[in-house]
């Protein structure tokens, strides 16, 4: 079921739709309506993000070294502590020492991201980033 498409006008600087533009080409946006639309979007998931109770969906990317002393023990373990929040976990050889772990957390968003926070301490992690998006529950 499609919702009503209201069309308005914005105005902006020349120098600023150029850019704009450029962007969106680079991006392969179709439209100026759909690299806008994205924007919006965007900016709504960011908010669900900062009110910190919402709940949100989001993975957390770790490369380590699966030689640490008890590392791999460690993230399953705490893993399974947090099976509520934890959906899932994808795990990746990329080379003799090294692993890829992407793990799916749900939860409010303050949690979420204390969960990462805390993978991304554990002694032996390399890298770890959040990628934090929406359950789309809130947007149109």
């Amino acid at each position: 079921m499609h919702e009503e498409v209201v069309r308005f006008g914005v105005s902006m600087e020349t120098d600023l739709l150029q850019r704009f533009d450029e962007r969106i080409a680079r991006q392969h946006y179709p439209t100026r309506s759909e690299a806008i639309r994205d924007l919006i979007r965007r900016g709504l998931v960011e908010e669900e993000w900062a009110a910190g109770a919402q709940d949100v969906i989001g993975t957390v990317t770790l490369v380590y070294d699966h030689h640490v002393r008890n590392l791999t023990q460690r993230l399953n373990e705490f893993q399974h502590r947090h099976a509520g929040e934890v959906i899932m976990s994808s795990h990746v050889h990329l080379d003799r020492h090294n692993c890829l772990e992407v793990v799916v957390v749900r939860g409010p968003a303050q949690r979420v991201r204390d969960l990462a926070d805390h993978l991304r301490a554990v002694r032996g992690v390399k890298h770890a980033t959040l990628s934090a998006t929406t359950t789309g529950a809130g947007l149109p």
